[in-house]
């Protein structure tokens, strides 16, 4: 599950101005700290739910602003280096011409964050996301006067959520699974070795040819050297299987080859090709046999039995967690079905932001680079997302609420240990990754990570099986 939306944070953000906010997108997915350098844009506004959206309007007294703009001048005065004045002599009038933005913005952030948040409080609504300022009148002398709108998570029962079940199959492994498990590695291991008899091909072997094809439609011949078929093989079509069947070394032949409409190279597809062969060599696939050298050629096992106990540890570990993760999210999904309610639209663009972020290192990941992605229609990609984020952010704050209701707390002990796994990932100090995530605010992100995976467990090991 991608969980990774705003936390719901219990203080209101600082409000910022009317230049709008910025989501400060982050991933969490399985705990991924390491940064990136995808150069996209997050194309989204400041566009808020209207029902999740709440209202602010404060207003501070004259006496209040104006006292604040006497303390903040007298501060620049103490330090303000300007040519031909004294340091802690220059004039209020040239310290408020000099540094009038400074002053101003100073001013707001000492009167607005404490009254926001208080006002907020009062409200008894937790607020999410950045809140936008729609009116802003800030002079030395005047009230202040602001207004600002927020969204927050809105209120909703939760109950009967104990007796929402979905099916819990067994996450033990079966003998067929390890034994199939088994024969693909076995199968892994296969060689194709030359056929010393003299005989014709038959079904099971591998043809070793050269050929040469003319394609319709097109001027240039194909041609391939020591290429392999299987003949029989369930990836080779029949006119070759026909052409090469009972065919013998140093032997040349025709084939005519009609290609299907769906066929995977989209420029054969649909189209008749004529090849020339010739059958170079016949060879015969050996898969070698499970016994204590194979185990040991495998690597570090000291016999076939530790082999086969490894494998079964490995099967077991990661059916588990695909049993797991699959019956979670059909929980998830009951969940969201049962309870609806109107989800901030800033947590749901925030998700979308980090789909999008762990999609693109996908395709960085396979050679994609900046200049293509920047050329990809992020505003069709980001439509795409959508459906999928608002499902994430509702099972995250089904899960924030489920944890409150149940008690469910994650420890410092349980974070220290996320943290150290995370510095080993990235491979970054220990105290520089926390200093880092406490100064971004990722440590309360990953907190709530952690609470969620762990509510989500509980709520997994309470199914009946």
């Amino acid at each position: 599950m991608e969980n990774n939306p705003q936390p719901e944070n219990e203080e209101a953000p600082e409000p910022h101005g009317h230049e709008g906010h910025d989501h400060e997108g982050h991933d969490h997915e399985g705990h991924d700290h390491a940064g990136h350098d995808h150069d996209h844009p997050h194309q989204h506004g400041p566009v808020l739910n209207p029902e999740c959206t709440r209202e602010l309007v404060l207003d501070v007294p004259a006496e209040e602003v104006s006292r604040a703009f006497r303390t903040t001048v007298r501060n620049y005065q103490k330090y303000a280096r300007i040519p031909g004045f004294r340091i802690g002599k220059v004039p209020d009038s040239v310290i408020k011409r000099r540094y009038a933005a400074e002053i101003r913005k100073e001013v707001i952030d000492g009167l607005l964050p404490e009254r926001f948040n208080q006002a907020v409080r009062d409200l008894g609504v937790k607020p999410v996301g950045q809140p936008q300022v729609t009116e802003l009148n800030v002079e030395d002398g005047a009230p202040l006067h602001v207004k600002a709108v927020f969204e927050f998570v809105p209120d909703f029962s939760i109950e009967g959520y104990q007796d929402i079940t979905v099916p819990k199959p067994p996450v033990e492994a079966t003998d067929e699974e390890f034994a199939h498990e088994l024969e693909q590695l076995r199968q892994s291991r296969a060689t194709i070795e030359p056929v010393e008899e003299d005989r014709a091909l038959v079904d099971g072997d591998w043809a070793q040819i050269s050929y040469t094809g003319q394609i319709e439609g097109e001027d240039e011949p194909v041609t391939g050297e020591d290429t392999l078929v299987e003949i029989g093989g369930k990836q080779t079509l029949d006119a070759f299987n026909t052409a090469l069947r009972g065919a013998r070394p140093g032997q040349e032949l025709k084939a005519e080859v009609i290609y299907p409409a769906d066929y995977d190279d989209a420029k054969l597809a649909g189209k008749t090709a004529t090849y020339n062969v010739e059958v170079k060599a016949i060879k015969k696939r050996t898969v070698p046999v499970l016994d204590d050298d194979f185990a040991m050629e495998l690597g570090a096992y000291e016999n076939l039995a530790d082999l086969e106990t490894r494998v079964r540890e490995h099967l077991a570990s990661r059916k588990s967690r695909a049993v797991k993760g699959e019956t979670k999210d059909r929980l998830f999904a009951a969940l969201n079905e049962r309870y609806q309610f109107p989800v901030p639209e800033s947590m749901v663009q925030e998700q979308i932001d980090t789909r999008l972020d762990r999609g693109l290192r996908a395709l960085a990941a396979q050679g994609m680079d900046t200049e293509q992605m920047r050329k990809l229609d992020f505003a069709r990609l980001r439509l795409a997302q959508r459906e999928s984020a608002i499902a994430e952010v509702k099972s995250s704050i089904l899960l924030d609420r489920i944890a409150r209701e149940e008690n469910i707390t994650v420890s410092d002990e349980d974070l220290e240990r996320e943290l150290q796994l995370a510095a080993l990932q990235t491979r970054e100090p220990l105290e520089t990754l926390r200093a880092r995530l406490t100064g971004d605010g990722g440590l309360t992100r990953i907190r709530e990570q952690l609470l969620r995976e762990k509510t989500a467990e509980f709520l997994y090991e309470r199914l009946p099986g």
